[in-house]
């Protein structure tokens, strides 16, 4: 049986990865400093908790677990934030991940999957976007993840260390069995708010800017469901133990929605008319971000089980009410 180390396995995304990792028969370790994590949320394999930054904790995890793969979740992700404080987002984001990976490599453990973004492109000047579009990222949270993926580059070439990133999109909704979903303090994705405003845990749902050069005027993004997203670290944690290469993969799906259009079905999936006020648009939202991830279907036979936004969106209606 593989042993496989998750960081920030007890977040949003990183959870949902290591329920698919233990049903999958893999032996997993999580390291989670529970900043944002939830204990409750590791469903399967044994929690640390300590922070992934703190080398002589992450040393001692690997020499007592010596994991065959490594996936790392560990990150700030608010944008907003990261403007407000850069420091904080270099230091954890960049830099802890750099002393981290050092450690992995003085035990000698060469496979890495890494949560990136699309937020490495920044505002891209096509759509959709491949792997190939220049990165240009906007925002210290962006850059932060854009410096690792040059680590990791640069770390490959020089070594036989092998590694995929996987830039997201617009992750959203939440295990389909009810076990798993989003408990952000601080929500700032689209649909989570308008679930929450729905809920009546916000008097109105703010919509960023009306006037872009989109179908409705509004804002368009490819949202994935947290399932697809999570199956798709699988295949490339898969990919890695099988030899595979260096490689970096888009995750969307390949077509986006309006805001309007995510209201709609917010609505209709929650049966409430909230209130919905309309302003400008905030600085760097790009009109559109759609993914071009032919790649990973073509290199992984990635095929996506939930691309239809109302059942994203019922999912996440169904575990917010749970809350």
């Amino acid at each position: 049986m593989k042993k496989i180390l998750v960081t920030g396995g007890a977040g949003y995304i990183g959870s949902h990865v290591v329920k698919l990792l233990g049903r999958a028969g893999y032996d997993v370790v999580v390291i989670d400093n529970l900043s944002t994590g939830h204990r409750e949320s590791v469903l399967c394999g044994e929690l640390v908790v300590g922070n992934m930054g703190d080398r002589g904790f992450v040393d001692a995890v690997l020499k007592k677990h010596c994991p065959d793969a490594v996936l790392h979740f560990a990150a700030f992700i608010q944008v907003g934030e990261s403007v407000e404080k850069p420091v904080m987002y270099y230091q954890n984001n960049t830099a802890n991940t750099l002393n981290f990976l050092e450690t992995l490599q003085d035990n000698g453990i060469n496979k890495f999957i890494f949560s990136s973004t699309a937020a490495v492109y920044g505002i891209p000047e096509a759509v959709p976007v491949s792997e190939e579009t220049p990165l240009a990222p906007i925002n210290p949270y962006g850059m932060s993840k854009r410096f690792v993926e040059q680590i990791l580059k640069d770390i490959s070439l020089a070594s036989n260390f092998n590694y995929v990133a996987l830039r997201y999109f617009n992750v959203a909704g939440a295990d389909p069995d009810g076990e798993l979903g989003q408990k952000y303090e601080s929500a700032t994705h689209l649909i989570t708010r308008a679930l929450k405003t729905a809920k009546g845990e916000f008097k109105k749902l703010q919509v960023y800017g009306t006037d872009f050069p989109t179908k409705d005027g509004t804002g368009v993004r490819d949202y994935i469901h947290v399932n697809d997203l999570a199956g798709a670290h699988i295949m490339a944690l898969e990919y890695l133990l099988a030899g595979g290469k260096s490689n970096i993969f888009n995750l969307g799906y390949g077509h986006g929605f309006s805001v309007r259009e995510v209201i709609d079905v917010a609505k209709k999936v929650t049966g409430v008319d909230f209130t919905v006020e309309e302003t400008g648009r905030r600085e760097g939202d790009p009109p559109e971000l759609i993914a071009d991830s032919t790649k990973i279907k073509n290199t992984l036979h990635w095929k996506p089980q939930h691309d239809n936004i109302e059942f994203i969106i019922k999912t996440a209606w169904e575990w917010e009410r749970k809350l």
